[in-house]
């Protein structure tokens, strides 16, 4: 795992006692969470639901992308989380028994709140602690999940993921060896979960950019020891952005109205016509399967 990762703290700034510890709203499917939204999240919310028994579940709309089990509540009540865990863009709160699978969506949200704070429009689910706070999911486009399974890492949605990017398994030899038979884009395949889980498009605009990679060039025709450079690369803009607090965000506010902290200088992605930061050329963006590309055309070759 990247070194930088092991060693980052959680700013302590993150949780707001009064109001909830943050909001998201993703106004476009380019700006989806990423893994290093998830991974703040992860962070925000653990040290206020590890060792917490679960009271109760309460359920106001149960239809997200997948329905809400009828039978979660049955499942976790009584039990306490006992590891606020990640993989990919999944958060995973284990109860000893299983664990509570959870996606954010386009536009899921989750958020410490007291018991005593009315739920709003979109408020679907909380999950209640017996000391007094809740954990709240909010989803205005209902694209998130919320599952339950006994055996996480063998769910349908989990059990073929490829590596994390921040692992020691991911380099430049597995690109090399995993990209020899694929003759799409190689930003393709930096977003191919199977291949590698949770790099999505602004991160793989930025990691290409950063290795000097065109990102519509083949993958099989890209060399070792570049695709050593470009994996070096895609850790390294993760670890940033982790240390930034996550971005993807246009519109990110804190539940009381004020901006966000969240913020990561972004070298490529959202830059189309802005001068390129090496060579001030032009930044390009082509659209291709509802995903923007941003690059420059000089140095990405």
């Amino acid at each position: 795992m990247c070194p930088a990762y092991d060693a980052l703290r959680q700013p302590d700034h993150l949780y707001d006692t009064e109001h909830s510890y943050l909001f998201y709203d993703y106004p476009s499917p380019d700006a989806m969470p990423e893994l290093p939204e998830v991974e703040i999240t992860r962070r925000g919310i653990a040290p206020h639901i590890t060792g917490r028994e679960i009271e109760r579940i309460i359920v106001r709309n149960p239809r997200l992308r997948w329905p809400v089990p009828v039978r979660l509540a049955s499942k976790v009540t009584g039990r306490k989380v006992e590891r606020v865990g990640r993989r990919a863009k999944y958060l995973l709160l284990d109860t000893g028994n299983g664990s509570i699978i959870i996606h954010l969506g386009m536009s899921g949200s989750l958020r410490i709140l007291n018991q005593n704070v009315p739920p709003n429009h979109h408020d679907h689910v909380d999950i209640v602690f017996n000391e007094g706070s809740l954990l709240r999911y909010h989803d205005p486009r209902r694209f998130g999940c919320i599952l339950w399974a006994r055996h996480p890492l063998r769910h349908k949605l989990l059990r073929n993921l490829g590596p994390e990017p921040l692992h020691d398994e991911f380099d430049g030899a597995y690109l090399y060896r995993i990209s020899r038979t694929r003759s799409g884009p190689v930003k393709q395949l930096l977003m191919n979960s199977g291949v590698v889980s949770g790099i999505g498009n602004i991160y793989a605009n930025e990691a290409l950019f950063l290795a000097g990679i065109h990102p519509l060039r083949r993958a099989n025709r890209i060399s070792a020891e570049r695709y050593q450079y470009l994996a070096g690369n895609v850790k390294r803009v993760l670890c940033r952005a982790i240390t930034a607090g996550g971005t993807t965000l246009r519109d990110f506010q804190k539940a009381d109205g004020n901006p966000g902290y969240f913020g990561l200088s972004l070298q490529v992605y959202g830059k189309e016509g802005e001068p390129c930061p090496r060579c001030s050329g032009a930044i390009k963006r082509r659209t291709t399967q509802q995903r923007s590309t941003y690059y420059c055309a000089h140095c990405q070759r």
